[in-house]
């Protein structure tokens, strides 16, 4: 008589013997891969190591007295986070929000951040010989932010620290 994981084993075995098997995708040790967004007109790109997800904009609570980039407090399957519109944070213009609205999740020391951002682009992966100068990608407060660039498809994208950021005193600190 068979036993029920006789009867599960051979189920396995023959299921596996139909399989498709998908081709192996391979990345070299020289590409860089990352999560691509826009923020106004720049189009950036933040390492994988740095964003712990993308979700839809979960409903904000409002902080009294908080600055005004600070959009308020989300919550995520009962974590509760600060919402940032990283536009304002940086180019002091509100981002314009949408059904459908992204928020890139970070961590830093103390918990989570969302940061709102225009658009997400999603994956994007550059070898070294696409390394090219900040530029324009750098200007202003993104500066700080912003050290390399890479180009493809006769794009720029700026490669945004989001470590550097979750150290910034001023975004550390948003109470007015």
């Amino acid at each position: 008589m068979r036993t029920p994981f006789d009867i599960l084993a051979d189920y396995e075995r023959r299921s596996l013997a139909h399989a498709v098997v998908l081709p192996e995708v391979r990345t070299s040790a020289d590409q860089w891969r990352g999560v691509a967004y826009r923020i106004g007109s720049r189009r950036l790109v933040s390492s994988f190591d740095e964003v712990v997800e993308i979700v839809p904009i979960p409903p904000v609570t409002p902080v009294p007295g908080a600055q005004p980039w600070l959009l308020g407090v989300g919550n995520l399957r009962g974590n509760l986070f600060p919402v940032i519109d990283l536009k304002q944070f940086l180019q002091g213009e509100r981002t314009v929000l949408h059904e459908g609205q992204r928020v890139l999740v970070m961590r830093q020391a103390g918990g989570d951040v969302a940061l709102t951002i225009d658009e997400l682009y999603g994956q994007r992966s550059f070898g070294t010989e696409q390394a090219t100068a900040p530029g324009a990608l750098a200007d202003g407060r993104f500066g700080h932010f912003v050290s390399q660039a890479f180009a493809s498809d006769g794009q720029d994208w700026g490669v945004f620290a989001l470590s550097l950021l979750a150290r910034t005193p001023e975004f550390r600190h948003a109470a007015q």
